[in-house]
């Protein structure tokens, strides 16, 4: 099974961007990437992405990040991705909306990629994700400054997060969400990084690049099939009659 980059963020209405980028990415061996737009706009349209998945051999995935300003804005906002059929993701420093975006089953990640929204990270939103099989995601972005001492605070408190979540053991996954080209690195490169220097298990590492990113997945695929109303329970039609 081959490992994830779980976040590159791309302008969709720049086709030669993209197509530059993915070439760069496959030069790189990374088999498995999961796209988001840039902007606030939600442009993942089937066309577009037929379009994309022609210039490339990577698999690709696709995810859209909500930036909502106050809890009313998230509730309002949250209603057009009733029926999304991709990743959907929450990104705010608010505690208040990290709280009602862990409580709700439309959304599947809630992102601490971002060095200040790293720190407002607290045990109870953690096990509200806990509760609803949902995942948090961490990111290696912060820790490539050239400002040392930046790059030294951001690897401390970076530190910190993965040890918590680690010992309260909610879903989580590993992007490098990287914005620069060249810092850009395969999976396997920044699996070692999360071993070497923040004291991962290798086991623990994999997972956040591998295996819970295919529970992510999973858990995408679930949500926007009806005939699946919670966790392990499907519907199979047969014959005159339904079962459970």
């Amino acid at each position: 099974m081959s490992y994830f980059e779980s976040r590159l963020r791309i302008n969709f209405d720049n086709l030669e961007e993209i197509r530059y980028r993915l070439t760069f990415c496959e030069k790189l061996g990374i088999n498995h990437l999961i796209l988001e737009p840039v902007n606030n706009s939600n442009n993942l349209k089937v066309g577009l992405l037929n379009k994309i998945k022609k210039f490339t051999n990577i698999n690709l995935y696709y995810r859209f990040n909500l930036r909502p300003n106050n809890l009313n804005d998230f509730k309002k906002t949250l209603k057009k991705f009733n029926s999304f059929p991709h990743i959907l993701g929450v990104e705010t420093p608010d505690k208040e909306i990290q709280i009602q975006a862990a409580k709700d089953s439309r959304i599947d990640i809630l992102s601490f990629s971002n060095e200040e929204i790293m720190k407002t990270i607290s045990n109870g939103v953690i096990s509200l994700i806990k509760q609803n099989n949902s995942f948090i995601e961490f990111s290696l972005a912060p820790i490539m400054m050239k400002s040392k001492g930046i790059q030294s605070k951001n690897f401390r408190n970076l530190y910190r997060f993965t040890k918590l979540v680690l010992d309260l053991k909610p879903n989580y996954i590993i992007s490098g969400n990287f914005s620069e080209l060249y810092h850009f690195r395969n999976p396997r490169s920044l699996l070692s990084i999360c071993h070497t220097l923040l004291g991962m298990s290798l086991n623990d590492a994999k997972k956040g690049f591998r295996d819970n990113v295919q529970l992510l997945l999973e858990r995408v695929k679930h949500r926007v099939n009806k005939n699946i109303f919670q966790e392990g329970v499907k519907f199979i039609k047969g014959g005159d009659n339904d079962y459970e």
